[in-house]
């Protein structure tokens, strides 16, 4: 190479280096700050009326009787299980191919996470293999709406009910998700949400648990907060009422800041859907063509959450492409290690590559995508180029 071609070469990949796509942006809107701010001029701060609002207006999205906001999903995970008496010497079927959070809270009361393999096309646990995998020691089945596709709700349902099993839905993808009409929580016992910095919705940290029984939401409301009879806003706006604390709960209320950066942020997550729906039309085109990656199914009968797009390539070349495609300015992420390769779960239960080879096969070949309704399509089309080159 000449002088002249090197320094063209120099320049050019100077520029590139410029660019960045982000693998995430969030949606955070002037009106969602100006909310935010009366919270911040207000007195209260902590879980109060601007909480319960948000409560209702997602239980309604929902379409569930009842919302309870918390910290996080894993909080919401942990008091359903903790509501169902789950605990030391019972076992909850779930699938390796999560967060690793979603078997850290079967940990976390003391019962033993039961994996089930999932199933190629989609990543979901496999339904059918879940039967065979019940003991007299099973008391619940967590499935994982993966990536914003719900699991096979109407045949898990089935199974929970011949063995009297609890349904408590890991919905952290699947805010926005339908499957035959059906909504999470819909056919569960509670479902589970994430409002994590990366999801659909976001408040930074926070999540949400749903349900439709008012015995099981009064026992939440109260679960969230130490297991105290009385919350702070009605210690401060009624006439003062010494408090029990008659169960022990834990530590984990939504506050009015987290819940007033969402309020509005639900009347918009229908038209933000759509426009992840058209940058997921514009990726499928162009991968559609490329021969050597993957794309996951997205069933006929589902209305996809897009919270996630993910891609497969070669497990052998997968650790090069990420660095590749980092380098080349493109943000990209792996969803997920299998839970049961983690050195924590392999130590403990004996695992080993092999176990559920459906999964492992996802978690080594998977790389996700940029994915949000920011994306413009020059950054659309950069990614899918930087794509193009580095998986020949």
């Amino acid at each position: 190479m000449d002088e002249a071609s090197s320094y063209i070469h120099k320049e050019q990949h100077c520029r590139n280096a410029l660019k960045k796509i982000e693998f995430y942006r969030h949606n955070i809107s002037s009106e969602d700050k100006e909310e935010l701010l009366k919270v911040l001029d207000s007195i209260f701060l902590t879980t109060g009326d601007i909480t319960k609002l948000f409560e209702e207006k997602f239980a309604q999205y929902i379409n569930s009787n009842f919302a309870v906001g918390v910290m996080s999903c894993t909080h919401a995970l942990e008091l359903a299980l903790r509501y169902f008496d789950i605990g030391p010497g019972d076992e909850v079927i779930t699938t390796p191919m999560s967060f690793v959070a979603t078997a850290n809270v079967i940990e976390y009361v003391g019962a033993k996470p039961v994996f089930v393999d999932v199933e190629k096309t989609t990543g979901n646990i496999n339904a059918n293999l879940i039967e065979e995998a019940i003991t007299s020691k099973t008391k619940a089945i967590i499935p994982v709406h993966l990536y914003g596709q719900i699991c096979d709700m109407i045949n898990i349902r089935k199974i929970a009910d011949r063995h009297g099993l609890k349904v408590i839905e890991d919905s952290a993808h699947c805010v926005e998700g339908v499957r035959d009409d059906i909504r999470p929580g819909n056919l569960g016992d509670a479902a589970c949400f994430s409002f994590y910095a990366t999801k659909n919705l976001t408040c930074g940290e926070g999540g949400a648990i749903t349900c439709n029984d008012v015995k099981m939401y009064k026992w939440l409301l109260q679960a969230r907060q130490h297991g105290i009879t009385s919350d702070a806003a009605s210690r401060y706006t009624k006439k003062y009422v010494s408090y029990d604390v008659n169960f022990l709960g834990i530590k984990c209320n939504m506050s009015n800041i987290q819940a007033a950066l969402m309020l509005h942020q639900i009347d918009r997550l229908d038209s933000l859907h759509n426009k992840r729906a058209e940058i997921v039309n514009l990726y499928d085109k162009a991968l559609n063509d490329f021969s050597n990656l993957t794309i996951l199914k997205v069933l006929s009968n589902v209305k996809h959450a897009y919270h996630l797009y993910t891609i497969l390539v070669n497990a052998s070349k997968r650790q090069s492409l990420l660095h590749a495609l980092q380098e080349d300015g493109v943000g990209v992420a792996v969803n997920y290690t299998p839970i049961h390769l983690m050195t924590y779960y392999k130590n403990k239960y004996g695992y080993s590559i092999g176990d559920f080879p459906e999964a492992e096969c996802i978690g080594a070949s998977t790389i996700s995508l940029p994915l949000y309704p920011k994306l413009n399509r020059e950054e659309i089309d950069f990614v899918i180029d930087k794509l193009s080159k580095v998986v020949f």
